[in-house]
C-alpha cells in the first residue's frame, strides 16, 4: 500500500519578534497547519493534580510540534508551559532549559558539569567577598548580572577601583553579580547557531570602537566564518548541556583555544541570517518538521505493534523484502515460505491489486480425490 504523508500541526509561542516571524514563515512551508501564538496571552491553571494551558482564557490545541522562545523574562512561564507539554508532543528545549539559559550562573554551572571550556568565573555572596576575590584577579575584568540578554548587564572594569564603585552601585540596586576573567580577543566573538547536531551558521562579531561588547543589537559587526571541527563540537556540546535542540553559542577564540562564554535558546538572526547568507530560519523549521514527522513514525508503528500483539500476531510476522522476478513469475523468498508453511498439500486464494496482494492457504482434503 503507498503510504501517506503523516499530517503535522504545529505552534509557535513566542513574543512575535522578526526572528519569530521568520521562523513562522518557514514552518509553514513544512508544516500542514502552524499556529502563531503570543506568549503574553498565554497563561497556566495549577489545581491540585490537575494542570491546564489557556490561551485568551481558552484551552490550549493539541499539537504535534510546540516551539516555544522568548526573554528571559518569561523563563518561568516558559519553563512550565513546556513541562506541562513536552510529553504530549515534540518541543525542542527542554522545560529545564528556560531556567538554566536564560540565568548565566546557572549556565556557567551546567558548562562546567560537561567539561566545557569557559572563562575563570566567580560568584560572591557579599560585596566584601567579591572584593577579596577581585584582589587575586587580574585586571580588567567582566562583571555581569545573571539575567540580561543581548549584552546588556555585562560591565567591563578596568581597574580595581572601578569594579570596587560597581559593586556598590550592585549593592543599593540589591542585584546579584558574577565576576569573569577577561579575554582579549580584540574586541571580537563568534556565535555559532546550532540545530539538532549541527552547527548551521557561524559568524565573528567585532565590537564597536567605543565598545566592548559584540553584539549585534550593542552596535558590532559580523562577518561568515567557518568553524573547525572542534568549535563546531564544542557549540553542539553546549547545546546538548543545556538540553536545547536549537540553541546560539557565543564563543572567544583565546590562546587557549575555544572559551564558551554564553549560551542563548531564543537567538536572533537577523545579523547572522544577513552575513553568512544562510537561511536559519528554514533549517529551524526543517529540523522541526523532521523531528515531529519522525516521532509520529514511531507512534504509528507502537500502535500498528499493539493492534498486532491484540490479534495474537508480533511485528516480526511483516516482511519488507525485494522479490525475485523470473519472467512473469515471481520467487517468494525462502523466510516467508517457511514462517508461512507454505507447501503442496494446499491450496490457495490470492487477491491481486495494483498495491496490495493476499494469500491464504486451504489444504487440500486427499480423501475425497
Amino acid at each position: 500500500m503507498t503510504p501517506t504523508k503523516n499530517k503535522c500541526k504545529a505552534a509557535l509561542i513566542s513574543l512575535g519578534s522578526t526572528s519569530s516571524k521568520w521562523t513562522l514563515d518557514a514552518m509553514k512551508k513544512y508544516f500542514d497547519e502552524v499556529d502563531n501564538i503570543n506568549l503574553k496571552n498565554i497563561e497556566i491553571n495549577f489545581s491540585g493534580e490537575a494542570a491546564q494551558i489557556l490561551h485568551k482564557s481558552k484551552t490550549l490545541g493539541q499539537y504535534d510540534c510546540i516551539f516555544a522562545k522568548g526573554s528571559f523574562r518569561y523563563a518561568p512561564l516558559l519553563h512550565g508551559l513546556t513541562a506541562l507539554r513536552e510529553k504530549k508532543c515534540y518541543m525542542p528545549i527542554d522545560s529545564t532549559a528556560f531556567s538554566v539559559a536564560h540565568d548565566k550562573l546557572l549556565t556557567q554551572l551546567a558548562l562546567q558539569q560537561h567539561n566545557i571550556p569557559m572563562p575563570r568565573t566567580y560568584q560572591a555572596a557579599t560585596v566584601e567577598a567579591a572584593k577579596s576575590i577581585m584582589k587575586s584577579m587580574n585586571f580588567p575584568i567582566i562583571m555581569k548580572f545573571p539575567q540580561g540578554t543581548g549584552g546588556k548587564g555585562v560591565v567591563f572594569a578596568e581597574s580595581y577601583a572601578s569594579a570596587s564603585s560597581v559593586l556598590d552601585a550592585l549593592t543599593a540596586l540589591r542585584q546579584p553579580f558574577i565576576l569573569q576573567e577577561y579575554i582579549d580577543t580584540g574586541g571580537t566573538d563568534i556565535r555559532a547557531i546550532v540545530v539538532g547536531e549541527k552547527v548551521v551558521a557561524a559568524m565573528e562579531r567585532k565590537a564597536d570602537l567605543t565598545e566592548k561588547r559584540a553584539n549585534i543589537h550593542s552596535g558590532g559587526t559580523g562577518e561568515a566564518v567557518e568553524l573547525d571541527a572542534y568549535a563546531k563540537k564544542l557549540a553542539i556540546r553546549v547545546a546538548k548541556a543545556i538540553k536545547a535542540e536549537v540553541c546560539g553559542v557565543d564563543m572567544l577564540i583565546s590562546a587557549k583555544g575555544p572559551l564558551v562564554i554564553e549560551a542563548n535558546i531564543s537567538p536572533g538572526l537577523q545579523g547572522i541570517t544577513k552575513c553568512t547568507k544562510v537561511d536559519v530560519a528554514d533549517a529551524i523549521a526543517k529540523h522541526l518538521y523532521a523531528r515531529t514527522s519522525g516521532m509520529k513514525i514511531k507512534e504509528h508503528k507502537a500502535e500498528a505493534a499493539k493492534l498486532l500483539q491484540d490479534e495474537g500476531l508480533n511485528t516480526n510476522d511483516t516482511l519488507i523484502t525485494s522479490l525475485d522476478f523470473r519472467g512473469a513469475r515471481v520467487l517468494l523468498p525462502e523466510i516467508l515460505v517457511k514462517k508461512a508453511k507454505l507447501d503442496e498439500e494446499f491450496e490457495y486464494e490470492i487477491t491481486a491489486r495494483p498495491d496490495f496482494l493476499s494469500i491464504k492457504k486451504f489444504q487440500i482434503d486427499r480423501k475425497k480425490e
